[in-house]
């Protein structure tokens, strides 16, 4: 049991009660029942015919021969066959307990060594320095400060002579358990301090978040090594302060320190953070140049770079060209994480159906799917809106036997209802039973997207009666889930709770919620003293949110107002130009429209595309206004026209003033582009391509317009067929006539 234990890969990650229980309660350890590492094994045939040849000519029984053959085991990874050796040897000294306890302890099969400690000393073998060095680094990684410090006794009681690397090994393990007032202790009490003391020292307050202290160590220092240079760029990184970081980066290359695979790939961290895309591309030509060995992880962090900067096909050149240039180590870490980064990349900048491409690739070549492939692309099918392929990645999780955490939870939820299947997303919330404020935020602002604002902030409360701490992503929903379901009191208490009992500061979305949440009650008034009393007058989001209702309750003097205060921003979000002109063409003032209009020209403003998507037959369709590319369209246009005509019969009319795009159109043309909006061409291929009885599920890019929202209304009452359609802002689920937002959106 022991030496399962010990042996269990990652065993130092089960802490501190067992190990206590390891080294006082358990029987001596058995090495014969060492099995780890056995499949890491290497045929050493040398080393065996050595030991047979020191058996039979009896020079076994020297204990320096058994020591050799000891550490050639070692060092062949054959821990195995070291073990039973270990066992077998008539005499053991200081080295034999020394190299088994130091081999156990770069491994990481901590728990091992404490005990082979244990064991040495029943024996009566006093450790040296090397001993004890390897014996507090295993306390390190296992926080046991007890043990640690029942070592440093040990060594003050028993008078052994501190060297560097021992007192180095002592400082980092108290380090490591965060007694810093041991640590600094110790570290003024040094003589002698080589660069790995300064660089535990920095280290530990880079830790701490003392920027300040470490920048000075590290500025108190005369000649920096490389590594020094690494861990303090590194930690002021860590700690948010990137651009203090570049300019250490380039005092660095400034100083003539050359950079090792450990700064490049430092430095290509920053650039990502930092998204400067030419400093990466200098970066990865000083990698070129140096003649450096790109391995795997470097290799990544170039992938990871490129992609986070926006530029996927340098990631993908790196990507596609890493067996010619780097070798491919088919199913390493490294080729995984490769995969799992091009695919995040992909799915970070958009490119959602080439994700899907390259996942599938990766399930076909036969790469290990690790769980962060898993979450990047069934994020990216909960942006693409793509049920079916959703559904089919969560089948594969279930055969590949992923266990469904609080992340993985979360990220099907989301899908699940960004695709607009709510029911098993809260199937999917049942099923993981944790109470982890990622899924509970996940379901909150599921309900919060379908427009069940009153089951959002039930669960919301549910979860804080539980003892669940909300953060702010959780209010971001709860907010959202009462501006879309009218609750304005709740909200504002929400608001209030955020700050007064959980001390959270409000962000930009949180104002913008809170706008968005007055405006769609129509309390304009409050808007304003809002604004004021918060100090949000800089905010875009705030005053576009505030525009937004302006046109939802057709107020043209308060809308002209709030868009002098957004318009002299110059921004180049088309969203308040198009806002202010659909508010003008409402009220029939066309030249104000076309005012609207030129303004754009001159800035330069461009209005996105409206772009409708539609998944049939795992197949995603994608429509644009008025689009006679489809193969189909002659099909679509014809049943689209019959389909209007039986709407007029039941009550429906179309509104040419919503045509705000092409106000020079005449009104006939008006009316015909409007029967060319893109969810209408969706709306018509879903119906003409489907089972009566079977749901539509349309994604739209921007906010469905009143007209199609009527459009959408009559045409589930006239068919008796569900229409769901997901906007910009929410989920609207037509049924017998009657829309689940309640024509509140």
């Amino acid at each position: 049991m022991v030496s399962t234990y010990c042996l269990t890969p990652k065993a130092h990650l089960k802490i501190p009660t067992i190990v206590v229980f390891l080294l006082k309660k358990l029987s001596p350890f058995h090495f014969h029942h060492c099995k780890f590492y056995s499949h890491h094994s290497l045929p050493f045939p040398t080393t065996s015919s050595l030991h047979v040849k020191a058996i039979k000519d009896g020079s076994f029984q020297n204990l320096d021969v058994a020591n050799h053959l000891l550490s050639v085991y070692v060092k062949s990874k054959n821990l195995n066959h070291a073990c039973k050796l270990f066992d077998e040897m008539p005499h053991r000294d200081v080295r034999t307990w020394t190299i088994l306890v130091s081999t156990f302890a770069v491994v990481g099969s901590n728990g091992a060594a404490l005990e082979l400690f244990k064991n040495m000393q029943n024996e009566g073998i006093k450790p040296n320095q090397f001993t004890l060095s390897s014996v507090l680094k295993c306390c390190s990684s296992l926080s046991e400060l007890k043990i640690g410090k029942g070592v440093h006794g040990w060594i003050l009681r028993n008078g052994v002579v501190f060297d560097v690397i021992l007192e180095n090994a002592l400082f980092y393990f108290y380090v490591k358990c965060e007694d810093f007032g041991s640590a600094k202790w110790l570290f003024e009490s040094m003589e002698e301090k080589n660069s790995v003391t300064w660089n535990i020292m920095i280290g530990a307050y880079l830790d701490t978040g003392n920027v300040d202290k470490a920048v000075d160590l590290f500025r108190r220092q005369g000649l920096k090594g490389v590594s020094i240079w690494n861990t303090i760029i590194n930690g002021l990184m860590r700690n948010g302060f990137e651009r203090i970081a570049l300019k250490l980066l380039y005092e660095m290359v400034k100083d003539g320190t050359l950079f090792n695979e450990v700064t490049f790939s430092i430095a290509l961290v920053l650039v990502s953070l930092l998204k400067d895309l030419e400093l990466g591309k200098q970066i990865h030509g000083r990698v070129l140049l140096s003649g450096i060995h790109v391995d795997g992880f470097l290799r990544n962090s170039l992938i990871d770079m490129y992609c986070k900067c926006g530029e996927m096909k340098m990631a993908l050149k790196v990507f596609e060209k890493m067996d010619t240039y780097f070798g491919r180590n088919e199913n390493s870490i490294e080729e995984v994480i490769s995969w799992s980064s091009i695919i995040s990349g992909l799915v970070l900048n958009g490119e959602f159906e080439d994700a899907f491409k390259t996942f599938t690739s990766m399930v076909r070549k036969d790469i290990d799917i690790d769980a962060f492939s898993i979450t990047s692309i069934v994020s990216a099918c909960a942006s693409f809106g793509v049920l079916e392929l959703g559904r089919q990645v969560h089948g594969l999780v279930q055969k590949m036997g992923h266990k469904l955490d609080a992340h993985l939870g979360s990220s099907l939820i989301d899908m699940y209802a960004k695709c607009g299947n709510l029911d098993d997303a809260k199937r999917i919330f049942k099923q993981t039973n944790d109470m982890n404020v990622v899924l509970w935020t996940s379901m909150v602002y599921s309900y919060a997207l379908h427009g069940r604002g009153r089951e959002a902030a039930q669960l919301f409360e549910f979860s804080m009666s539980h003892g669940l701490l909300p953060n702010e992503v959780t209010f971001i929903g709860v907010l959202t889930a009462c501006s879309h379901a009218g609750l304005v009191e709740e909200g504002c208490r929400y608001f209030r709770l955020m700050k007064e009992v959980y001390g959270m500061k409000p962000g930009v979305e949180h104002f913008t919620r809170m706008v968005d949440l007055y405006g769609r009650a129509g309390r304009f008034k409050e808007i304003k003293k809002f604004i004021d009393e918060n100090g949000i007058h800089h905010l875009r989001a705030v005053w576009r949110s505030f525009l937004s209702s302006c046109r939802l309750h057709r107020d043209i003097e308060m809308a002209e107002w709030v868009s002098e205060n957004l318009l002299r921003c110059k921004t180049l979000d088309a969203r308040p130009y198009i806002l202010l002109s659909n508010i003008y063409a409402i009220k029939q003032r066309w030249e104000e429209v076309a005012t609207v209009r030129r303004l754009m020209q001159s800035r330069g403003v461009k209005k996105q595309p409206c772009q409708s998507r539609i998944q049939i037959r795992n197949q995603v369709h994608a429509f644009i206004m008025d689009d006679r590319s489809h193969p189909q369209k002659n099909e679509i246009c014809a049943y689209l026209y019959k389909l209007i005509g039986r709407l007029r019969e039941i009550g429906y009319s179309s509104d040419a003033k919503l045509v705000m795009q092409d106000v020079e159109k005449k009104q006939g043309e008006g009316e015909m582009l409007l029967g060319f909006h893109s969810e209408k061409l969706a709306t018509a291929y879903g119906i003409i391509s489907t089972a009566s009885q079977t749901p539509i599920r349309i994604m739209k890019n921007l906010r469905i317009c009143d007209d199609c929202h009527n459009f959408m209304r009559y045409t589930s009452q006239l068919l008796d067929k569900e229409i769901i359609v997901r906007d910009i802002h929410r989920f609207h689920h037509f049924k017998h006539g009657c829309c689940s937002c309640g024509d509140y959106w």
